[in-house]
């Protein structure tokens, strides 16, 4: 730096510390808001990855469901690494009714050689000692509850364990004291969005208490088992055919894991673009409002010193000295906005992400932030040279606008011919007006309100509507598991078909298909009357023994569309059809398939796993009093009768979706403020820059009312211009962005109609960019005509 460089710095220093000190602010909360996205978007993107990384996940979780089942021959298998038995059964925490415990370890496997938790604080329980239990961090936040805190556990009595009627909240049975020794956190042993937290006991709690789980005669309750797999998914094909081999079954169902990670890693992948939008988006903010910062301090702190070319000061002297204090004062602004991003990553990752966080708290990711804090003070740098030299050359004749030059020969009003030109024509040196980031922040601005409240249609309507998770009924009965039914069947459907707030009733058989590399959840559609809707998204429902209709996601697993043949179990079965299908214990919504009842049968005998009516109400009907009556009619049923009607809950996924909406919301509201500011800055910027212009036009005898005229055109084509593109644009954007997370969730895809926002949102960007207009407005109708051309 040489002598003039550096004296003109301390002067700047002095003379405009507040305006440096403004400047540097600026940047420093635009780079550590751009960093801060840019950092979260990796992080949770790479949460599950890491996370199982060092957890050895399960694979698979094998699903017998039979009592008593002996896993010492499958834990032999040549395939099988690691094998832990879970309890298919509940236990409850005294003091929170609204906890329900599922799941428990039922062997020493359990933590240690398969799902080996991240302990975040503390230790995973002791497999010997039944009153110790592993929290996750939702649990803790949920019910205040410590490390170290004693809870009561409650269990359920051997009779309860045996009947599902009671699985809702009895618990009869002993009280377990038991101690909070660890906070953990693995693929299989963490939280989900739709539940409060969970808690995992020691493996010695089933094992001391097996008839509080499974029941005293041992031919109810059962342990299925996590399974690690010697060469990860792919061995999945071999293991189910040892699987079979070794046990005689074919319908032993096989849920694999790795599905239901890369379900959450495309919600992650949502919540990652988001993020990075919403970088990207303060990043062009920042280029706009600090790149005109720098611009206007580089072209002043230029013409001051062209007072010095006489003296022999060189452009190139000038041009240095103009742009060190920018270029100083984004080195400290890049410096400070690396430490606001390292601050903020102590709330990161957002979402479903921030749930398989293997490291919460502070994370440097230092790629980004040094790649920061050197790209800061280059573009800064960048920019006020550039501004510089523009400033230094001779200024060549200002573009004209056609839209202007337009009205002007369609004889139209002077104030609106000139309103059009501070509106669309940039102009040159000292006259120059930021038009391109005002039009094009217009424009981003109604196209991200109106995308994002477009895609937020879209959440309402799927969350409000379970029909698009193809779940057109209310209650559901339960009658049977594992080719037992629980009471005179019969009987209980046609009470429910009787009741007088059911519309529609449809018996429900299931077993599992077992394909080469997959398993299928089948279900038998059997209506008893009039049936419940069926949601496809193409094709029909079966109509013969040989057909099936498919969930989307098991047509995907399957490779199957419309038409083609798949075979299950050593069945065939056409493809009619591909859509949802009945969530159960062991399938979500989009996975499974459709049966008739006598391909149902053809295919499995008289078995099944579970055996269940869907029972649609009548619109207007209150699920509650249908559900209270039902409930009463089943107890009146003679016999032994444990069969339950339970509602039917919305699945994990309206809940995921329901949280996509925020960071949309954010996205719009930031660009939103950025169509403010920087039409706001333009109107300004026009009325001080172009003073000798309406001074003139003022003296001429244009009228205070036409001044402020002038501006209130400039204001309104602005806002014209952003609607006509940011409308259409904004309706198409929101659309797509629902049709990707339509087809990645799944749900039936409905176009969302942002019904309110289309209507508000022109009359609200008009009065928005007219009451920008009033300040400026009024300055031009006050402005002193004489002093302004005097010193012109």
């Amino acid at each position: 730096m040489n002598a003039l460089t550096a004296h003109w710095l301390r002067l700047e220093l002095r003379r405009r510390l507040r305006s440096l000190t403004a400047l540097g602010l600026l940047i420093a909360l635009a780079s550590g808001t751009v960093l801060a996205g840019v950092a979260a978007a990796r992080r949770g993107d790479s949460a599950i990855e890491r996370l199982t990384a060092r957890t050895l996940p399960a694979d698979v979780i094998a699903l017998p469901n039979q009592p008593g089942f002996d896993w010492a021959p499958i834990r032999a298998l040549p395939e099988v690494e690691a094998l832990s038995g879970i309890a298919i059964a509940p236990f409850f925490v005294e003091g929170l009714p609204e906890f329900f415990g599922y799941l428990p370890p039922a062997d020493t496997e359990a933590m240690r050689t398969i799902e080996r938790p991240v302990v975040l604080d503390g230790r995973v329980p002791d497999p010997a000692r039944a009153n110790e239990v592993a929290a996750t961090p939702l649990f803790l936040t949920t019910y205040g509850k410590r490390l170290g805190d004693t809870l009561t556990l409650r269990l359920m009595t051997p009779q309860q364990a045996e009947d599902l009627s009671t699985w809702s909240g009895a618990g009869g049975g002993p009280l377990v004291p038991a101690r909070i020794v660890g906070v953990v956190r693995s693929p299989f042993f963490s939280d989900s969005i739709t539940t409060p937290g969970n808690l995992f006991p020691s493996p010695a709690l089933v094992q001391r208490y097996t008839d509080n789980f499974l029941g005293a005669r041992r031919d109810f309750g059962f342990v299925n088992a996590l399974v690690r797999l010697r060469g990860g998914e792919q061995a999945i094909p071999a293991f189910s055919k040892s699987l079979a081999e070794a046990t005689g079954r074919t319908n032993i169902e096989l849920m694999n894991l790795h599905d239901k990670t890369r379900h959450l890693q495309r919600m992650q992948g949502f919540e990652r673009d988001s993020l990075l939008a919403f970088a990207l988006a303060a990043l062009i903010a920042a280029m706009v409002l600090v790149g005109q910062s720098v611009a206007r301090y580089t072209t002043a702190s230029v013409g001051e010193l062209q007072a010095l070319r006489a003296s022999g000061l060189t452009g190139r002297q000038s041009l240095a000295a103009a742009v060190a204090a920018p270029v100083l004062v984004s080195v400290a602004g890049a410096a400070l906005g690396v430490a606001l991003a390292l601050a903020a990553s102590w709330w990161t990752p957002i979402g479903a992400a921030s749930l398989v966080e293997p490291d919460p708290g502070l994370d440097a990711d230092w790629p980004v932030l040094i790649a920061g804090l050197v790209a800061v003070p280059v573009l800064v740098l960048a920019g006020a040279l550039l501004a510089g030299r523009l400033a230094l050359t001779t200024p060549g004749a200002p573009r004209r606008s056609a839209v202007a030059t337009a009205a002007a020969r369609a004889g139209l009003p002077v104030p609106v011919v000139v309103g059009a030109r501070f509106a669309l024509e940039p102009g040159r040196g000292r006259t120059s007006v930021p038009v391109r980031p005002a039009l094009f922040s217009a424009v981003a601005g109604v196209l991200g309100v109106l995308a994002a409240f477009t895609f937020s249609a879209g959440v309402t309507d799927a969350v409000s509507n379970p029909a698009r998770f193809g779940m057109t009924y209310q209650l559901m009965l339960f009658m049977g598991e594992g080719g037992r039914v629980f009471g005179p069947t019969e009987q209980a459907a046609r009470l429910a078909a009787a009741d007088p707030g059911v519309a529609g009733v449809t018996l429900a058989y299931s077993d599992v298909g077992n394909a080469d590399d997959t398993s299928v959840a089948l279900f038998s559609f059997e209506p008893d009357g009039t049936p419940v809707d069926a949601v496809l998204t193409e094709g029909r429902m079966p109509a013969g023994a040989g057909e099936v209709a498919l969930g989307v996601s098991s047509a995907r697993a399957l490779g199957a569309e419309v038409g083609d043949v798949v075979t299950l179990s050593g069945h065939e079965l056409r493809v009619t059809g591909v859509g949802f299908v009945m969530p159960a214990a062991h399938n979500e919504y989009h996975e499974g398939g459709w049966l008739t009842g006598d391909g149902f049968r053809a295919m499995f005998g008289d078995g099944f796993k579970y055996f269940g009516a869907m029972l649609a109400l009548r619109p207007g009907a209150d699920p509650a009093a249908v559900h209270e009556r039902l409930a009463a009619a089943l107890r009146s049923l003679p016999g032994e009768n444990t069969m339950s009607v339970d509602f039917v809950q919305p699945p994990e996924a309206a809940t995921e979706i329901s949280n996509l909406r925020v960071l949309p919301i954010l996205l719009a509201v930031f660009l939103a403020v950025l169509a403010v500011g920087a039409v706001g800055h333009a109107l300004a910027t026009a009325v001080r820059r172009r003073a000798v212009e309406v001074a003139v036009m003022r003296a001429l005898g244009m009228t205070r009312r036409q001044a402020r005229t002038v501006v209130i055109m400039q204001a309104t084509l602005l806002a014209v211009i952003g609607l006509s593109f940011g409308v259409p644009l904004g309706v198409a954007l929101g659309r797509t962005l629902w049709r990707v997370v339509a087809d990645q969730t799944p749900l039936f895809y409905q176009p969302p109609i942002a019904f309110w926002a289309l209507l508000l949102v022109t009359p609200v960007a008009v009065l928005v960019a007219n009451a920008l207009a009033v300040w400026p407005g009024r300055r031009a109708a006050r402005m002193r005509i004489g002093h302004v051309l005097r010193a012109e």
